[in-house]
């Protein structure tokens, strides 16, 4: 029989078991109802040997219909599908100590039978080796893990069910979460969003606490010793500084008690945070520790904490977990959390003036280096990682837009309205009633601070379309001005995106120096012309030691391709880049200097 009438076949066979197959077999049903929910987690020295840690829930159905269980398939924050299915093992199900039987009903869903009205506890382990915000890790002396890997839910019954979370882990261990203590190691939450939404460390690290703004917040790191002395002292003074000038722009500060959660591992390059509503995790290379990036990204996470676990996009509200949620609005969402973490930190005295000029200039700079596109495209383009460069460019571009409606809005309304307005109305009028803002509530509440002024073109140019920002005709307002200098500097002309797995290469640039020399999409850039790429400045240190380089000089390129060091050579190529810098105009209008003191100082005049 030819080869083609086998596929023929195949294909005869595969629909007709696909049509003979049970409906309930191909999608996920409505659970049975479960009450009394119950989660233990358990890590110990056995679990860190394996790098995994245990889960169970423990629930009681009142008869013999299906319980339907799924797991999240991403972490609300982090926008990208993880499928933490993968991750779990020795999946078990029992009912008064006899096992019962269960199948799988999609990827991460898993339907168990129970025999009759009773308690039922399932079991998994969970594979704890990814360093990673958004998911689960293990070391011999302690575990960072998401609710969202580890804790079921009942398919088609709603994410309003109280449980409890008890952990077993070894005496004299340390738990740090956002969530309600409830008794020895054991913990509470009224609904699975809480529950799913507040992190664990777990073992041995440091802890300390104070009352800001009358609130207690917590700062964990690891590995213990890992941030002691002046530098702690330092994180202390910052915190102090931003939680409150940020809760003044909503009017409160809406949690409790606060966790700052932090990880510092030679493994991991660069840095990063992941927001929860009262908590988040930050995980770090050594050598952030201690220099202004990182104050910046506490000053951005703690206000995602308003911002986005709060006030957020309808299409993100409530969140579900078995699919993306994509919305227009993540411009918003983060890209103007950037914005108010520079804000926090200029109002705050973390930093002066000049630094809010530099970052801001900055951020012009790199938005104007990478292709043009529309806030609302990248907005949307993020849960798909974007591989020309653009897949994070609503942070910065976000953040620029959020400056110019700023200005605009205080210039329309004389300096007695301000970006700030536009927050606290949607937060009052939106999460306080329980629900998301639309595209349209966002564009009202902004032309409602600018005494009605009309954002129609603005958005259709600059936030839906892809025309460059008009910092000429906007930043004079705001007494400044934008200074342009074209530099020529040497480039490799690649995109990356680094993991704990290395530095991976995303993107090649046509006719650039990677290209020439062979590098390819795929491969792990180890260094550059001897810089290692792990580095977090390997880039700053590349162009600092090449700058002055001739034209054409031998540059070596290290890569690791299918388990194999390669070293590449290729050509040092200089491109020109136009750099931008903030500046305060010294010819500025009294009123243009009043709307620049309003942004730097936080203030309106009435």
């Amino acid at each position: 029989m030819s080869a083609k009438a086998n596929a023929a076949l195949f294909c005869s066979l595969v629909w007709s078991l696909a049509a003979s197959a049970p409906l309930d077999a191909q999608s996920p049903q409505t659970s049975a109802t479960l009450t009394d929910i119950r989660y233990e987690v358990t890590f110990t020295r056995a679990n860190a040997e394996q790098r995994e840690v245990s889960s169970a829930m423990t629930f009681t159905v009142g008869g013999n219909a299906p319980v339907i269980l799924s797991l999240p398939a991403w972490t609300p924050g982090a926008y990208e599908i993880d499928n933490f299915a993968r991750n779990v093992s020795n999946f078990s199900a029992e009912e008064t100590g006899t096992s019962l039987k269960w199948d799988k009903v999609d990827p991460d869903t898993w339907r168990v039978q129970p025999r009759g009205a009773g308690e039922i506890t399932v079991r998994f382990d969970y594979q704890a080796d990814s360093l990673d915000n958004a998911n689960t890790w293990a070391r011999p002396d302690f575990l960072l893990f998401n609710g969202t890997n580890l804790f079921l839910y009942p398919e088609g019954r709603g994410f309003d069910f109280p449980a409890r979370v008890s952990v077993n882990t070894e005496a004299g261990w340390k738990i740090v979460t956002g969530m309600t203590p409830s008794g020895p190691r054991s913990f509470s939450a009224s609904n699975y969003h809480d529950l799913v939404d507040m992190p664990f460390f777990v073992g041995r690290f440091d802890v300390d606490s104070t009352q800001i703004a009358g609130h207690w917040v917590r700062f964990a790191t690891y590995p213990s010793g890992s941030v002691t002395g002046g530098p702690r002292i330092a994180v202390w003074e910052t915190l102090k500084r931003v939680i409150p000038v940020e809760g003044r722009v909503f009017g409160e500060i809406p949690w409790t008690t606060y966790s700052v959660m932090q990880i510092a591992d030679p493994s991991y390059g660069g840095g990063s945070g992941l927001e929860h509503q009262n908590s988040h995790v930050d995980i770090y290379g050594p050598s952030l520790l201690g220099t202004p990036v990182i104050m910046s990204i506490y000053a951005h996470e703690i206000f995602h904490s308003w911002n986005v676990k709060r006030l957020r996009p309808a299409n993100l509200y409530p969140y579900r977990y078995d699919q993306p949620q994509p919305t227009t609005l993540l411009w918003v969402s983060e890209g103007i959390t950037d914005y108010y973490a520079d804000l926090a930190e200029v109002r705050g005295g973390v930093i002066n003036p000049a630094g809010f000029y530099s970052a801001t200039g900055e951020k012009i700079s790199d938005v104007a280096a990478s292709p043009p596109t529309s806030l609302e495209d990248a907005s949307l383009s993020t849960w798909i990682h974007p591989r020309d460069g653009t897949g994070y460019i609503y942070y910065p571009k976000g953040s620029l837009a959020g400056f110019l409606l700023d200005i605009m809005i205080r210039d329309a309304s004389n300096n007695s309205r301000s970006l700030d307005d536009v927050m606290r109305d949607l937060y009052t009028t939106d999460y306080k009633n329980d629900r998301g803002f639309t595209t349209d509530e966002w564009w009202s509440a902004v032309s409602r601070a600018a005494n009605g002024k009309s954002f129609a073109d603005f958005y259709a140019r600059y936030v839906d379309g892809r025309e460059p920002f008009p910092y000429d005709a906007v930043l004079p307002l705001a007494g400044l001005r934008l200074a342009r200098d074209t530099i020529n500097e040497p480039r490799v002309g690649i995109g990356t995106i680094q993991d704990s797995s290395g530095v991976h290469v995303t993107q090649i640039v046509p006719g650039s120096s990677a290209e020439a020399a062979g590098v390819r999409v795929g491969d792990v850039l180890l260094a550059v012309g001897g810089i290692a790429a792990a580095d977090p400045t390997w880039a700053e240190q590349f162009r600092a030691k090449y700058s002055r380089a001739p034209q054409g000089s031998p540059l070596p390129i290290l890569v690791s391709r299918e388990g194999k060091e390669l070293t590449l050579t290729a050509r040092l190529n200089f491109v020109p880049r136009i750099e931008s810098h903030l500046a305060e105009d010294p010819r500025a209008s009294s009123k243009a200097k009043r709307v620049r003191d309003g942004i730097l100082r936080g203030v309106t005049t009435q």
